[in-house]
């Protein structure tokens, strides 16, 4: 999605040929002939979609401090360059002081204006995230840092945002890399609980000999190894909130744990004498049927209904595919900031992909292939050959692949003397291929691949794969 530029002048040969110069790199336009009316659509709806203002200083009736001001009081974070023949530094302080990004003297070189665009630009995106990193540091993360606005997710959204306004147990389902701590983050950040500790722990990644002393902790010489006093989870998150994820494949002992810790608001940790009290507020999460699992035997059903009190869906993205887009430029904005890369967007053919990707791994996928999407791009706008996975997982060229001579993806049997390879090489780079395929979901990786999850993940650590990474 491009950038919209609002040019505010009232001269008219100076909108056209701020217009021209603006428009022939990729930028929307939007215009306005003096202060009034500049002031008037940034009041409109029309205001959201403005990404940078070029402002004139010196306007009859409504001058450019007066849509400063305004701006500043309604928009704090948008980016305004100011153009004006009237150079002193009086005027400069003035103006810099009233909020505007960068000061450029008329007649403004073609060369000025657009490094000037480009980098207002990319700062406000960085200001922007690091804002978002902030807020979500801090337990303050609200529902509008998530970038969600379609019909599909508005259910889920609406019901986590009524159970933020109590402290009612949550249970949020979905599948891997759709957004459940970001939504467990706005629900804290958006209640009584803002503010205080957030701790989030993967249950699926916890080693069985650790599981009950991260949870709950130990004292100095509970066990082999313990060599000082360690606080677990309950008591860091004391006050705040406990996020445990992937809650389905806690151990059937540490089950039982659990639910005492719940029902009695403490924990008891490896080696202590007496019960610590903890008060916490508990959002679980999970990908897989926990009512299946109940079913089956593999989890409490005491446990499940404690948890299950307020159960929030999150759809899977390719159910939520008006959310791509968004989604995308939002990535695309962030690690071009972050990276440095002139990049402002996506050709046509990149954006019909990724819309036509069912994205298994969800938004932790999309988010990734983006972020080497942009590491990729050489010029301002992610094409095919910068998403080489996703267009050959839909049987279209790929420009960088063909001149490659890459073939079809399929593993190489033969290695470059035409010595049949070793076992173990194949079958590493299958893992690699599945976890690459599957967004890091290891149920499912483990599932395609027919070995169980603890195989999987010491093949994995033996390996050296980063599946964080590649979520």
């Amino acid at each position: 999605m491009s950038q919209t530029v609002l040019i505010v002048d009232d001269d008219p040969t100076q909108r056209r040929l701020l217009e021209t110069v603006v428009s022939r790199h990729g930028y929307d336009i939007a215009l306005a002939e003096g202060g009034a009316e500049a002031i008037a659509l940034m009041q409109s709806d029309q205001a959201e979609t403005v990404d940078l203002i070029l402002l004139d200083l010196v306007m009859p009736e409504v001058d450019g401090y007066a849509v400063l001001e305004q701006v500043k009081q309604s928009h704090g974070s948008l980016p305004v360059i100011v153009l004006t023949a009237q150079s002193g530094i009086d005027v400069i302080v003035k103006v810099m002081q009233a909020g505007a990004v960068d000061f450029i003297p008329k007649p403004a070189s073609p060369e000025r204006l657009l490094v000037s665009i480009e980098n207002a630009l990319k700062m406000n995106a960085l200001t922007g995230q690091v804002s978002r990193l902030v807020r979500q540091v801090d337990g303050r993360m609200q529902f509008d840092d998530l970038v969600a606005g379609g019909p599909t997710m508005a259910a889920a959204l609406d019901l986590a945002r009524r159970a933020a306004a109590s402290n009612i147990p949550l249970l949020i389902e979905g599948e891997s890399g759709v957004g459940k701590e970001m939504v467990a983050r706005a629900v804290q950040g958006s209640g009584e609980r803002a503010g205080k500790p957030f701790v989030a722990v993967n249950c699926g990644a916890i080693p069985d000999n650790l599981v009950e002393s991260i949870l709950f902790g130990h004292e100095k010489g509970a066990f082999t190894g313990a060599a000082d006093r360690h606080v677990g989870k309950f008591q860091e998150a004391d006050g705040g909130t406990l996020f445990l994820d992937e809650i389905g494949e806690l151990r059937p002992d540490m089950q039982v744990k659990l639910l005492r810790a719940l029902q009695e608001g403490e924990v008891d940790p490896v080696g202590a004498r007496k019960p610590v009290k903890v008060d916490i507020r508990l959002i679980s999460a999970t990908n897989r049927d926990l009512q299946q699992l109940v079913a089956e035997g593999g989890f409490r059903e005491d446990l499940y209904y404690r948890l299950n009190v307020f159960p929030i869906l999150i759809p899977p993205l390719r159910e939520r595919r008006e959310d791509v887009r968004a989604l995308a430029d939002h990535f695309v904005g962030k690690f071009a900031a972050t990276e440095g890369k002139a990049v402002r967007g996506l050709s046509p053919e990149a954006a019909e992909v990724l819309l036509e990707f069912d994205w298994p791994g969800n938004v932790r996928q999309l988010e990734n292939a983006l972020f080497r999407a942009v590491v990729l791009c050489d010029g301002d706008q992610i094409g095919l050959a910068d998403l080489p996975q996703i267009a050959q997982s839909l049987g279209r060229p790929n420009p960088a692949a063909m001149a490659a001579g890459d073939g079809n993806g399929a593993l190489r049997a033969l290695d470059d003397g035409g010595e049949v390879r070793r076992l173990d090489a194949v079958e590493g780079d299958m893992i690699r291929l599945a976890v690459d395929r599957y967004g890091g979901q290891m149920t499912e990786v483990s599932r395609r691949l027919g070995i169980g999850r603890s195989t999987l993940y010491r093949k994995v650590r033996d390996l050296g794969i980063d599946v964080d990474g590649v979520r």
